[in-house]
This record gives structure tokens, sequence and C-alpha cells, in this order.
């Protein structure tokens, strides 16, 4: 399917639910703009070819202008190029950002206009566009552009009516970039000496506390060490600061430590304040720096207090992104399993969880395979996924908790041949039960582990989409476990009424990795469950909530097994 295409089936799709949750951000860096809070920021550096000439006596004068369409279809502008003077190949300089978001479908558009003589004098974002004579439009999405190996692509400019026409109206290519300085990371241990004793019969029990100072003056909390029990002359193990932590290396950095008590109220023990710079030349220099205590504590005077704070480690190294894979080539390969059991009610009724209505309105089921599969088709380049169904009772009249869609096999072409598989299914398979995951999880972690012998460029995501309540909770925890050692994520998502605290259980985000029968523990977390019940009035998709998590899962397996991205020889723009 192409971004075209692609574009237009997004527009045509019911609003999908929401779902209303706490977002963390950090605050932009120096090197971050406004818009880069939110995920990797990307420059996007833009030249095109052959434009058509609109000046009588010399060539155009061309600049452009970049947009993110948002949900409702109005446009945001992201930025402007400059303006290159008498050109009709120009290469612009002026970069434009955007935060690059995994989990949604980012479209990107682009006007190029010649600029009129009598404007030249006034900066680009000073211009007022309708005074300009517009030269074409390109349109794509984001991930089209990171899925190439060059991370360039270019496209043909078209009319404001989205037409090429009879007439060449030129090429726009673009270009994204992860700045490298922003995947900075600074690896650095910590000790003290001769701090002051809060403890009456024993000594404190110290940690240190690191904030960053936004630009509106406050603080902001980005990480803490761990507890040193009884003792004056902490070391403290390494601690790991990314460039989107503390912004910059001269960005002021607030160092606290605190005597820890289990109640909560930590006994406050001296701070200071350095910048990232400061502390590497701490390290350099082998010297301390005082903790003082503040003025509010003091009657008015800051106290120079005798304990002090060395750098032990300062190591800055660069860390591969999960965008520096996908660049290298890399594939997230998508696979689906959906539920037949009898509690999703008779397909026929429009009651039915699985009921097809003619009208063309997608039920859930069908929402979330499209929304999830948008998504996920851009970093898998065959577009062949495996879709399986569970607790159905199949042709051959068994139940079955692992049979194909598809009468043709178990891989179907493209998000459209997972959605007429799922359609077919409904029409020849009866619904049963009871509602079980382990062999489908068993079956794609079987698919995940025989890739790693001819190719580990794979990573795998299993979507299962459910209504009930799982028969064997243990079964499918010890699934999991097994294949939390593979190149698998498991994204689940629940339709209808049920409870489903038992999904819950699954997805560790409390922190608690799931433990098998035996009592092997899960080597990560890679299960991510919402329901769809939740969703309502929220301002985040469900798809968003799924995949939030799934760049970090994928970064997880890839590091705990020291797999770097390949070296690649630039490729071809689409």
């Amino acid at each position: 399917m192409n971004s075209a295409s692609i574009i237009m089936s997004l527009a045509l799709l019911t609003p999908f639910f929401l779902l209303t949750l706490s977002v963390s951000f950090i605050t932009a860096t120096a090197a971050d703009t406004s818009r880069c809070i939110f995920g990797a920021c990307l420059q996007l550096s833009l030249s095109a070819s052959k434009l058509r000439d609109r000046d009588i006596l010399s060539k155009s004068d061309p600049m452009a202008v970049v947009y993110l369409k948002k949900r409702d279809g109005l446009l945001e502008e992201l930025g402007r190029t400059e303006v290159v003077l008498n050109s009709l190949d120009p290469a612009w300089i002026q970069k434009v950002s955007v935060s690059y978001q995994f989990e949604m479908v980012q479209i990107l558009v682009f006007h190029v206009y010649d600029v009129d003589t009598k404007y030249h004098d006034l900066p680009a974002k000073a211009l007022n566009l309708k005074d300009q004579e517009f030269l074409g439009e390109a349109t794509c999405v984001l991930s089209e552009i990171v899925t190439q190996r060059s991370q360039s692509l270019t496209i043909k400019l078209q009319n404001n009516h989205g037409q090429v026409g009879p007439r060449n109206l030129g090429t726009l290519t673009v270009h994204a970039e992860e700045p490298v300085a922003l995947k900075t990371v600074v690896d650095i241990t910590f000790r003290c000496t001769n701090l002051d004793n809060k403890d009456l019969f024993s000594k404190s029990d110290p940690f240190l506390r690191i904030s960053r100072i936004v630009e509106t003056g406050n603080s902001v909390p980005i990480c803490k060490t761990e507890v040193v029990n009884n003792n004056l002359n902490p070391i403290w193990r390494p601690i790991s600061l990314t460039m989107r932590q503390f912004g910059s290396k001269e960005n002021p950095l607030v160092i606290e430590c605190f005597d820890f008590d289990s109640s909560g109220s930590h006994q406050f023990m001296g701070k200071l304040q350095k910048s990232m710079a400061d502390l590497d030349k701490l390290h350099r220099d082998r010297t301390g720096a005082n903790f003082v205590s503040p003025a509010s504590l003091n009657r008015g005077r800051e106290k120079v207090l005798k304990g002090q704070l060395f750098v032990e480690q300062f190591n800055e190294k660069p860390q591969f992104s999960f965008l520096d894979y996908i660049v290298s080539g890399f594939e997230l390969n998508f696979m689906v399993a959906v539920d037949f059991t009898a509690s999703n009610g008779n397909p026929r009724s429009p009651d039915s969880l699985h009921y097809i209505d003619p009208s063309g309105r997608l039920n859930s089921y069908q929402q979330a395979i499209m929304e999830v599969g948008e998504v996920l088709q851009f970093y898998d380049s065959d577009r062949h996924f495996p879709a399986w169904g569970f607790g159905g009772r199949t042709f051959n009249g068994s139940v079955s908790h692992c049979f194909n869609l598809s009468p043709n096999g178990y891989e179907v072409e493209g998000v459209e041949g997972i959605m007429a598989a799922y359609s077919g299914a409904i029409h020849n398979v009866s619904l049963a039960g009871p509602t079980l995951f382990g062999q489908v999880i068993n079956k794609a972690a079987e698919i995940a582990g025989q890739s790693l012998s001819y190719n580990k460029n794979k990573y795998y995501v299993l979507l299962i989409i459910t209504d009930g309540v799982l028969t064997d909770l243990q079964e499918t925890k010890d699934a999991l476990v097994r294949a939390s050692d593979l190149p698998l994520s498991v994204l689940i998502v629940g339709v209808g009424g049920a409870d489903f605290k038992q999904m819950e259980i699954l997805d560790a985000d409390n922190g608690k990795r799931l433990e098998s029968s035996t009592g092997r523990m899960a080597t990560r977390d890679i299960v991510q469950f919402v329901p769809m019940q939740q969703v309502y009035g929220g301002q985040i998709s469900v798809v968003q909530a799924l995949l939030e998590e799934l760049p970090g899962q994928f970064l997880s397996y890839m590091r705990a097994r020291d797999i770097k991205p390949h070296s690649h020889a630039p490729g071809t723009s689409a």
C-alpha cells in the first residue's frame, strides 16, 4: 500500500477510542525544540529538483513550508526553510524539527512557494503565504522516510488539488536525521566524604537526588542513586544520564544528599549546583566540591558543609537509538491473533463484538487490526503477516486454539489481507471456547526463535485481541516467560466489558516480572495491555497506548544481547 492510499484509509477510519493516560515528559533541551518533547527529535533537510519557473526575467525564488497533518485534518506548521534566490534546484540549509513518535502515523505535508521579489528582505517566518506563488505540494508519512536505508525519500510535487497534472512540477527530497548529540549518555560514579551524621545510634544512610533546573527556575528530578546504608563516606553504583535528561552540558543541575528514612521523611544532608561540564572537570581534576546548607535553613546565610562530592567516573558515550536499528535494516514483523470464543456473541447480531456492519463501520476487532497494522506495516519490508484465530470451531468440527484465519495459509498480504481473512473467518468459523492464549503465544515464539538461526535483524510483534477471561493463566505466564528471551513483544487489546484483571497481571507495569510455574522469572517485560472499555473521553488513542512501550522493549532485547545496528551503505530513495 502506498502512502496516498494509507492516508486515504486513515481519513476514512471512524475516530478510534481514546484513552486517558498520565504522560510524563522532559522539558525540551537547547538542542531540542518544543516539538521534540514527546519523541525522538528529527531534523528534516529539504531539497527540490526541476521546479517550475514562474519568473520572467530570472528563475524562481523557492521556499518550502513543512506541516504536520493532525487527527482532525488540520495542518500544523512545523517550520519553514529560507528563500533560495534564482534556483529551480534548491538545496535549503534551514532544517525543520519534528518529533518522531513511533506509535503514530504522522502525515507530513510540504508546500513549495516562489517568493515575490519585494518580500526578499523579510525573514521567511514573517512572510504571508497568500502573497507568494504556489509551486507544488507533496505528502508522505514520516515512517516512510525513517525506514529508508538512506533516510531520504523523493516525492513528486503535485498541484493544490493533489494531482501531478500534465506538466511536471518537479520533485522534493526529504532527508531525516537524528542529532547525534541527543543520543549522548554519560555514565557517572559519585562518592562522598565526611558527610554530616543525622542518626543518633548509627551512621546515616545517604543517597543522592539529581534535578535539572528548567527555564522557569524550578528544579525537576531526573535521577537518584541507591541508598548506601550506615556510611558517611559512600560510593554509589554508576548511574547513566541521557542528554534528554540533563539538557546541555552547561545546563545547571542540583545535586542533593539525603539520609534515607523508611517513612519517606528523608533528612537533608546538603546540596550543591553543578553542570555536567562542571562534573566532568571535577573528575579530570580529581577534586571535590563542598555541599552547602541553603540560607533558608541557616537564618538567611548559606553555610558551607564539610561533606564533599567527588566524581570517580565520567564516561561520555553515544547510545544507539531505536531509529539507528531501523535505518540499518532491522525490521518489526507484525502478527495477529483474534478471539473466536462464544462470549463475543452471535456475529449476525448487531450487538456482537464480531458483527460486520454492512455500512462499513468497523467493529472493535477491525479497528485494532487496522490502526496497529497501519503503524507497524512500514517496518516490515515484505508485509506478509501471520494471522490466527483461537477459541473457534473450524471447518473440521474441532475447537482450535491456534488456527489460520486464511484458508490459504497462516500468512496474508498487508493489513487489507488481515481484514479480508478476518471477515472470511467470521462466516466460516463457529464461535466456541474457552479463552486460551498459550498456543498462539507459543506459535509466535516458535517463529521468533526460528528466525535467530537465519536472520537476527527481525523483531516480532504479536497483537492479541480478546473479549474474555483467561482460562490458561499459568500456561500463558509460562509461555511469556519463555518468550521473554526471544525477539518478541505481545500487545493485548481487551474488547467488551469483561473483567481484565488477569491481563493486568501479564502486563508487568508494576515492576514485578512474570514468574513461571517452575519459578523462573521473565528476563524482561514483553507485554502491553490496553482495555478498550477505559478509553472514552481521553486524548491518547489505544494504538498509542499499545505501542508506546514497544521501542523500549525492542531496545531492551538488543542491548541485553549486545546486538548493535549494522553499518550500512546509503540506499536509494523511494
